[in-house]
């Protein structure tokens, strides 16, 4: 049940937002960057080094991990148990202050710490009654939060080698986001004053996106007030980062600080705003060693933004999909922390896997299943490659010795190969190869409905929806038709638009991208037009004719 986080207004400045960074004096930019002042008084667990998140014993922890809104759901703590199986290192709980949601009681917090240890999870504490305060009217302080806190404070002491402590999600909306920096730096006093050493985590205003630059502009007078040193920035990343420049500007620019910074919360599903650079977010964390967090393991008011539905592992959606296992993803990355036993001194690599072998061939898909490898301490877990051309891309990732690739094009020939890694982060040699052919897409397993949804002069609303007719779940597909009377696209959601000429062709947004058997998807976009505008007459699904209405 995540709250609405953006604006139209923010969509029309986002562009600026490099620009603002560069114009605003003191703003962090490679040029005027300088270090961070190191710590005075470290905590005895988790804290800050050299701009860095690190462990008591000063090995570099970087989070690799989800979401959990515990405090809508109470019932599924079991949750972290199923965050964990799929590979992550943190989580980042959901809790309330009582502001705007009923308080989470001491008790039911120390039962969330013993969870997270229980499973072996870094846990990051949050309080959502501070979500788009000065806009959102029901929203609480950041004052209101640290006095939460402080009254937590037995819970709370003595697990600093366990939880990090985030003071209030997205404290701070688009209106008058410059009132941002003092609250912020006199609720890291007040905790600090009260004797709490955690890591103390702080998210950005404008919803936690900071398109106005604020927390970036200030960054170095907050951490300079959190008297131990120990405080960590948190940047949400949604549809304001739709391009690679806006995701690696920002983030590159509190590294080149030596401040520390996480992506608390991102998103990939495309939005009305805007579709965020998933791919650019992850792969930028993981070249400058940088924490992620997805937004949300399950129970979204949207479930274009759950990871799973209904809480259920077993029903991974796309998005789940590209987190966990995609390049870059949980499964790859993430290291547990050495508080738990993860990144030991182990360097021996396990052995090979065996080659692997291909079933259940569909023309989007193909199971993969291979003989495991032996390691001295232990499998963490398979990484599946897809060869060509010299080169390799990771396609999929499995604590098991088989996984499903998807998102494969019909009629189409793949080499595929598997790795495995160790919790030390060891990797093996590759296994042999097994090559894979897909099948084509067969005609008339589709369906597309397609309506105009309102018209004005010069301009149209359309709506399509595919229809999966055949037996098995289609997924990385691409739609065609074409305009007859000279209508172009100009925006999509759900989906997006190339075209030439009258000739349309549309992929999916991560979101949309598998059409399970019996089911469909819904895209929608503005169009123009003139005069007349006549509904496509055919539509091809990967390359096959599909059934019109």
């Amino acid at each position: 049940m995540r709250e609405t986080r953006t604006s139209p207004l923010r969509t029309l400045l986002a562009g600026l937002a490099a620009l603002i960074g560069l114009l605003v004096p003191g703003a962090l930019c490679p040029g005027t960057a300088q270090a961070a002042v190191e710590p005075g008084a470290q905590a005895t667990g988790l804290h800050i080094s050299n701009g860095r998140l690190v462990e008591g014993n000063g090995n570099d922890f970087v989070m690799r991990g989800v979401n959990h809104a515990h405090t809508w759901y109470p019932d599924k703590l079991g949750s972290l148990a199923d965050i964990k199986a799929q590979g992550a290192n943190t989580v980042r709980v959901v809790l309330a202050d009582g502001h705007r949601w009923t308080a989470n009681s001491a008790a039911d917090v120390a039962d969330v710490i013993a969870q997270c240890k229980a499973n072996r999870l870094i846990c990051v504490l949050e309080v959502h009654d501070t979500t788009g305060y000065g806009e959102e009217s029901a929203a609480g302080t950041l004052d209101q939060a640290a006095d939460y806190w402080i009254g937590l404070k037995g819970v709370l002491a003595g697990q600093e080698n366990y939880i990090v402590i985030n003071i209030g999600n997205e404290p701070w909306g688009n209106t008058g986001p410059e009132g941002w920096t003092a609250p912020t730096i006199a609720a890291i006093q007040k905790l600090r004053n009260a004797g709490l050493q955690h890591t103390i985590m702080v998210d950005a205003p404008n919803w936690g996106q900071d398109w106005q630059q604020v927390m970036r502009t200030n960054a170095r007078s907050v951490y300079a007030a959190d008297t131990t040193g120990n405080l960590i920035f948190s940047i949400h990343m949604y549809s304001v980062y739709d391009t690679a420049a806006e995701v690696t500007d920002y983030l590159n620019a509190f590294g080149d600080a030596k401040l520390p910074i996480l992506i608390g919360e991102f998103g990939g599903p495309a939005d009305q705003w805007g579709d965020p650079d998933e791919d650019t977010m992850m792969a930028t964390a993981q070249q400058l060693k940088l924490g992620y967090l997805a937004w949300s393991w399950s129970g979204n008011t949207d479930p274009s933004l759950d990871l799973v539905l209904n809480f259920d592992p077993a029903q991974m959606t796309s998005w789940g999909q590209r987190v966990f296992h995609g390049p870059n993803g949980i499964a790859q990355t993430a290291k547990e922390a050495t508080v738990f036993g993860g990144g030991s001194t182990d360097t021996q690599a396990p052995t090979a896997p065996g080659t692997p072998t291909a079933s259940a061939v569909t023309a989007s898909s193909a199971h993969l299943a291979w003989t495991a490898s032996s390691d001295n301490v232990g499998i963490a877990g398979y990484d599946v490659v897809r060869v060509g051309g010299g080169t390799e891309t990771t396609v999929a990732s499995a604590t098991g010795t088989s996984v499903t690739v998807t998102g494969l094009t019909a009629n189409t020939a793949y080499s595929f190969a598997v790795y495995a890694r160790d919790a030390a982060g060891n990797r093996s040699a590759r296994s042999a190869t097994v090559s894979v052919t897909t099948a084509a897409t067969p005609a008339g397993s589709c369906s597309v409905g397609y309506r105009v949804v309102g018209e004005w002069t010069g301009g149209f609303q359309g709506e399509i929806a595919v229809r999966n007719t055949g037996t098995a779940a289609v997924t990385g597909w691409k739609l065609g038709f074409s305009f007859a009377d000279g209508q172009t696209v100009s925006s999509m959601w759900g989906g997006t638009a190339a075209q030439s000429g009258g000739s349309v062709t549309v992929t999916p947004a991560a979101y949309t991208s598998t059409i399970p058997a019996g089911g469909s998807v819904t895209v929608g976009f503005i169009g123009s037009k003139g005069a007349k505008n006549t509904a496509p007459g055919a539509f091809t699904l990967n390359g096959a004719s599909c059934v019109n209405g």
